[in-house]
């Protein structure tokens, strides 16, 4: 391991100085050495972009900077890092109550950590390159909100801007930024392109005032070449926010930078909206998402069925796409429940399966006031740890794996993004959302029993959810 840093710190130098730095910052900068074994060292990176990046069109580059570090030539093996927070659990079952302590993260594995996801900078948690325009599922209700998003990712300010992109929950919109984002960094990778949410954007400016770096913050944001703003419309009703706001999109407009912005409404519906920014908002092109039609959603999921590499009975797709309607993120957890039961129980996949699986999902599909904090209700009365240690920041085992399946049944019942999870939760990092989703959606295909608590806490969620109606 000691080989392997001393040859990339001396490798790293010498390609420092033949790449830009927007390439050295996208690419070779979130590369880290592995192993160096006999004729070959292991290099990993934190998603597939870079390593696809790497691979194709700088092979030839690393190669020849590694031999010459090394006074030989070495065979050069790009591999995905992918953060694990635990070592595998030797025992069957979890003891939620008993206090047991989680192992530590490896200190490489706190550094990956750190290195991906977030809001700003390069590629974010996309650990498997999810969010691109070749993965999202075009159809209908979403094309040309799609024609859009590409026309602006190939041209970044020379047409449709701002564009607006506004929708339900659930449909994509997150999706289409990041796909803008990725693109850019990819075709142009010179280019000083960042996605943002609202609510780290109101962060950040918060910290700027209690620090008094107002001038830090307005650099950050007013040299970017492409802004993308997620879930714009929870600047309502914060006056200095949409102050800062308007003199950013001002600045940014003026020098033909592009800006992106994503809400769940329209403009002119936004309550509490200044009316010079409805007016700046409208005045590139605005574009709906609408929920996609039954052809569009059996697409969908069998686009996820050949990414995750599952196979998927057409019968099946259809039943689960004629009853999940509204929601692209109940569609393919829908999906994730189907799978993981037939893989723990190993039955076939078929639509009697799926019936059985989805049967309380798919008889009450009405909207429930499910909230973030009875779902913490309710994982305290399952797991018995207090509130106040699902939120804290204890690292013990069980309290870990209880707080990422809270989060986890968060984002499948509610409409909240990941950032706004993330507050719920003690006011994480949406990046730890991210993973926890990623790693409950993984662990419930393996073992019956986080699939059974995660199916456990849903129905009692939605049970209360009931019982509160009546």
């Amino acid at each position: 391991m000691v080989a392997a840093k001393e040859l990339w710190v001396t490798a790293s130098e010498l390609l420092r100085s033949q790449v830009s730095d927007g390439v050295w910052q996208s690419t070779f900068a979130q590369v880290s050495p592995v192993d160096l074994t006999g004729d070959t060292i292991v290099l990993t990176m934190p998603n597939g972009i870079i390593r696809d990046r790497l691979d194709g069109r700088y092979r030839p580059l690393v190669e020849d900077a590694v031999a010459e570090a090394a006074g030989h030539e070495l065979k050069v093996d790009f591999q995905l890092l992918i953060p694990t927070l635990f070592e595998p659990d030797p025992s069957p079952e979890l003891d939620f109550r008993s206090g047991s302590h989680a192992t530590p993260p490896k200190p490489e594995h706190r550094q990956a950590m750190s290195n991906v996801g977030g809001d700003a900078g390069a590629v974010g948690h996309d650990l498997e390159n999810r969010y691109t325009f070749k993965n999202f599922v075009t159809g209908p209700s979403n094309r040309f909100a799609i024609a859009a998003a590409l026309s602006v990712a190939e041209r970044p300010g020379g047409s449709y801007n701002p564009l607006f992109i506004y929708g339900s929950a659930g449909l994509g919109k997150t999706h289409i930024l990041r796909a803008i984002q990725h693109f850019v960094m990819e075709v142009e990778p010179q280019r000083k392109v960042l996605y943002v949410s609202t609510e780290t954007f109101l962060n950040e400016f918060v910290d700027s005032i209690k620090n008094s770096s107002g001038n830090d913050f307005k650099r950050r944001y007013r040299q970017i070449d492409v802004l993308l703003v997620d879930d714009i419309q929870f600047i309502e009703g914060k006056d200095r926010l949409q102050e800062e706001l308007f003199h950013t999109f001002n600045d940014l407009y003026g020098a033909n930078r592009q800006i992106v912005l994503s809400s769940d409404r329209p403009p002119d519906a936004i309550p509490t909206l200044e009316e010079r920014l409805k007016s700046r908002f409208m005045m590139g092109l605005l574009t709906d998402i609408q929920p996609p039609d039954i052809e569009t959603r059996m697409a969908i999921l069998r686009k996820k069925a050949e990414r995750d590499a599952i196979l998927l009975p057409n019968d099946v797709s259809e039943f689960i796409a004629a009853n999940i309607v509204n929601n692209i993120r109940e569609l393919e957890g829908a999906l994730n429940k189907v799978t993981a039961f037939a893989n723990l129980n190993g039955e076939p996949m078929t639509t009697t399966l799926a019936e059985q699986v989805l049967g309380d999902f798919i008889a009450d599909r009405q909207p429930r006031p499910i909230t973030a904090e009875m779902i913490l209700e309710e994982t305290v009365q399952q797991f018995g740890f207090p509130v106040e240690e699902l939120i804290g920041k204890s690292r013990r085992r069980p309290l870990v794996i209880a707080r990422q399946m809270a989060m986890y049944v968060t984002r499948e019942l509610t409409d909240l993004s990941f950032p706004l999870i993330a507050r719920e939760f003690g006011g994480r990092d949406h990046t730890t959302v991210i993973h926890a989703c990623d790693k409950i959606s993984a662990l419930m295909k393996e073992r019956s029993q986080i699939y059974n608590h995660v199916m456990a806490l849903e129905k009692a969620v939605r049970n209360k959810a009931h019982a509160g109606d009546r």
